[in-house]
């Protein structure tokens, strides 16, 4: 019989990090969802936007920190994981959607529910293909050779 498989320890700097990216992520969120606040059986706007927003600088971060240089130990974790994380809310658009069906505003969810995947995936190409644009541009060079 094989002995189960143990999760790895957890770093607590790494964890430190994460938490600190996390609370400046979720910070920034909140406001903006205090700048767009949300109408009843409205499109929620501010989630779109974060959602969006932040799917695009994860494209941007993730080229950069994979093709272009070798990152700190812990940018990646802050920032990819923490600030970004915080930031994006896939709990928020899920309650959002349920919430906009229960109210009756089915047209409004549908196009939420799958506007914001289409969006959110295309922004993650926008901010990977401008990255490798703009720094090939510059004579910048990725894993992949000059660009």
């Amino acid at each position: 019989m094989r002995e189960p498989v143990r999760p790895a320890p957890i770093d607590p700097v790494v964890l430190a990090a994460v938490a600190c990216g996390g609370g400046l992520g979720a910070g920034l969120r909140y406001w903006i969802t205090l700048r767009i606040p949300i109408r009843p059986a409205g499109f929620p706007w501010a989630t779109f936007l974060a959602n969006t927003l932040g799917c695009l600088a994860i494209g941007v971060l993730m080229v950069i920190i994979t093709e272009f240089v070798s990152p700190p130990r812990l940018l990646r974790p802050f920032l990819g994981i923490g600030v970004l994380g915080g930031f994006t809310t896939f709990s928020s658009y899920s309650a959002e959607v349920r919430t906009l069906l229960e109210s009756g505003a089915t047209g409004v969810a549908l196009g939420y529910l799958g506007g914001t995947v289409v969006t959110c995936l295309t922004a993650v190409l926008a901010g990977m293909t401008a990255t490798r644009w703009i720094a090939g541009r510059r004579g910048g060079t990725t894993q992949y050779g000059t660009s």
